[in-house]
């Protein structure tokens, strides 16, 4: 056992049914059948069965609730045909788990009662333990029986994006709170992303070791920094989630919103996938990347308002631009819009698979 609680990596046991998928090849750089297709926040707001079973039920109780966990992750995969699971929950439930007084309020987002702006505030952040999320285990443990071949990616949120909730008290758009500790305490700031990569580390752990193929690390509010910033004072905290599971030779994919000046240095973090948002075509995003790492995105989710030839057109530029890649794993720039039709989504993938079949 180590010091965290988790067994060592080799205990864990990995979903051998989905390793020769289409998405885990293409995540790998391999030959693929087909260009995968999954979408962030494909299980949500924008189907009717999602919205009925959650009916009642407070997002953070969801997510503790492993048979309902189980019945939303699979939603999409019935319904869209989609190469890929993602595993339903929030990136604030760790911090949940550990304690943290806060909440998912609708229509603003998580919102934290004693935000941190001081060392006292943390306190507030012990290490996370197996059994603080025992439902996650069982409800992936559920899922990797249900999916069969299709992997399932388990996700995290980045020690960035985290503590500008933390610090902010929830949403923000300047960050100003944030970028005021980061450049008024530099000490202060490197502990509180330090405790939070410890955090994420262990619970991104739980989800490989019971069974997720892949996981994908969440920095949605990493392209509010310059490079400089990135490169001193937060990509080492999200080098250090990577590397900790980097063990388990699953895929580790890094995404953030509005990150094209960023690009470089979050391949360089450590992940074998490197999201991109819809702002900057995906050779271009190759060139910034570099060799030796796959990409994913990027079509704007407001193309799925369009008509549907139109919606066509813009997926042929994404695939057009990932031509050259060495491997290519289809997506949105963002997470799908709460008013998208789902018969949009539908469409999309199966466009995407007839038109890239090997």
């Amino acid at each position: 056992m180590s010091s965290l609680g988790f067994e060592h990596p080799a205990s864990a046991v990995p979903n051998s049914a989905a390793r020769d998928s289409a998405f885990l090849k293409a995540c790998r750089r391999e030959p693929v059948p087909h260009t995968p297709v999954w979408f962030m926040r494909q299980a949500g707001r924008s189907l009717p069965e999602y919205r009925e079973v959650r009916r009642g039920t407070a997002m953070l109780e969801s997510c503790m609730m492993p048979e309902l966990v189980t019945e939303i992750t699979l939603q999409p995969v019935r319904r869209h045909g989609v190469d890929a699971a993602i595993y339903f929950s929030d990136i604030v439930v760790p911090l949940k788990a550990i304690g943290v007084d806060l909440d998912i309020k609708p229509g603003v987002g998580p919102v934290v009662a004693h935000p941190i702006r001081s060392r006292a505030d943390l306190a507030q952040l012990r290490a996370l333990e197996p059994d603080d999320v025992s439902y996650v285990t069982e409800a992936i443990r559920m899922l990797v029986a249900e999916l069969g071949a299709t992997p399932l990616i388990g996700f995290a949120g980045a020690p960035f994006t985290l503590a500008s909730y933390l610090v902010e008290g929830g949403p923000s758009r300047n960050h100003e709170h944030t970028k005021a500790l980061m450049y008024g305490d530099p000490q202060l700031w490197s502990e509180l992303l330090d405790r939070l990569a410890v955090i994420t580390s262990a619970f991104l752990k739980v989800q490989i070791e019971a069974g997720a193929s892949a996981v994908q690390l969440f920095d949605s509010w990493v392209g509010a920094l310059k490079p400089a910033d990135y490169r001193e004072r937060v990509m080492p905290h999200s080098a250090k989630v990577f590397e900790s599971v980097a063990g388990y030779g699953v895929p580790r994919i890094h995404f953030g919103v509005g990150t094209g000046e960023l690009l470089g240095l979050m391949g360089e973090a450590g992940a074998d996938v490197v999201g991109v948002d819809w702002r900057i075509p995906l050779d271009e995003a190759a060139r910034r990347v570099g060799p030796g790492r796959a990409l994913q995105g990027n079509l704007d989710p407001a193309v799925l308002f369009a008509p549907r030839e139109a919606l066509r057109a813009q997926a042929d530029q994404v695939l057009d631009a990932a031509a050259g890649l060495e491997g290519h794993v289809f997506n949105l720039g963002h997470g799908v819009l709460p008013d998208t039709d789902p018969a949009a989504l539908t469409a999309l993938v199966e466009y995407v698979h007839e038109r890239t079949a090997r």
